[in-house]
């Protein structure tokens, strides 16, 4: 029989931490450059996007449960034989992580400023393609996230302490 670390809920609540501060990170410079009309590349600044895959980059789910192995012995007849009991699919990795940020591919927000330094020759600006309001509300999802991996975060520490008092 195969038991789970004590520590395996908090690395995968510190996993989700991990992700959705880079989300919030991520959000937070498509906002401070939501009005970038020129960057280094010449071209106005191109939103980001996190994108996260479930699984460690690392370990395995069967990474966790190798130092807990227990086999079960019998002793009586309405005991297991002894033999490794098996309840969950080796293969299967636990957590989430960051696989990739990338740019948004989608169109610039052209605008009629012809006044602008930035503008081409028909008067016309392109703008980043960030948009503010969807900006917040990723970051409101990512700040909700972030406070519900705390949260299991903390009950799993509670549990540990309250399972040491016994």
């Amino acid at each position: 029989m195969r038991i789970k670390s004590l520590f395996t809920t908090m690395d995968i609540s510190a996993q989700g931490l991990s992700v959705q501060r880079t989300k919030m990170n991520v959000i937070a410079e498509n906002i401070a450059n939501a009005e970038t009309t020129k960057t280094e590349n010449g071209d106005p600044y191109r939103r980001k996007i996190v994108q996260q895959q479930s699984g460690s980059k690392d370990r395995k789910f069967i990474d966790y449960y190798k130092p807990n192995i227990i086999n079960m012995t019998e002793t009586q007849n309405v005991h297991m034989p002894d033999q490794k009991f098996r309840y969950l699919d080796e293969n299967n990795p636990v957590g989430v992580h960051v696989s990739d940020i990338i740019k948004d591919p989608s169109a610039f927000k052209m605008i009629y400023d012809p006044s602008h330094p930035d503008a081409n020759e028909q008067g016309y600006l392109a703008m980043p393609n960030v948009n503010i309001v969807q900006e917040m509300v990723d970051m409101i999802s990512a700040s909700r996230s972030y406070e519900a991996n705390v949260t299991a975060l903390n009950s799993s520490k509670d549990m540990i302490r309250n399972a040491l008092k016994i």
